[in-house]
């Protein structure tokens, strides 16, 4: 018998002032079995960050979700669906192959990619010309101290706040927070 996803509820609080974007959003997280905390908590971050082009780029009408991330790979992690279907941002964290994501940068108008492990950089040099041609990609890296840091965060049920100010994440909930500055490498 195969091993279901934990649920997870988070209801996150964004304040982006880079983007004046202000929302509540109730989200239901479903950890692949194999999923780390941390690999999870990085989903969350990414839509934090993202969260804005709901507003900016589909005008509020559009739908910001996660996707089946690790139990479908020809789903993204994180994606943003205009009131048509049309998928306007495909998100993915960690560190795919090359050729799901030159898959991605056909399928969406926009691509991001937020790596975050200590073997980052070494992927990203083995992969990076292969990734140089798409021009709907971002790629960014989330530093392993912040995104470790983040694996405390990680709850059943959560109630966070996520600040956005000059490029800088803070995430936290009542007894702490994480600072996360992305990196963009491309």
């Amino acid at each position: 018998m195969a091993i279901k996803s934990t649920i997870f509820k988070a209801n996150l609080q964004i304040a982006d002032i880079d983007n004046s974007y202000y929302a509540d959003h109730a989200l239901t997280l479903a950890r692949h079995p194999s999923e780390t905390d941390e690999r999870m908590m990085i989903r969350l971050v990414a839509l934090a960050l993202q969260a804005h082009k709901l507003q900016s780029v589909c005008g509020g009408d559009g739908t910001l979700a996660f996707g089946a991330g690790l139990s479908d790979p020809n789903e993204p992690d994180v994606w943003l669906r205009d009131f048509t279907g049309q998928t306007r941002l495909w998100i993915e964290v960690g560190q795919p192959e090359d050729k799901p994501m030159l898959k991605a940068c056909g399928k969406a108008d926009e691509v991001v990619l937020y790596c975050f492990n200590h073997a980052a950089e070494v992927w990203w040099k083995g992969i990076e010309n292969k990734l140089s041609r798409p021009t709907n990609l971002q790629v960014f890296r989330i530093p392993t101290t912040a995104s470790q840091s983040l694996i405390p965060l990680a709850q059943r049920s959560m109630q966070l706040q996520a600040t956005v100010q000059e490029g800088v994440l803070t995430l936290g909930d009542t007894d702490r927070t994480v600072d996360i500055e992305p990196l963009r490498w491309k």
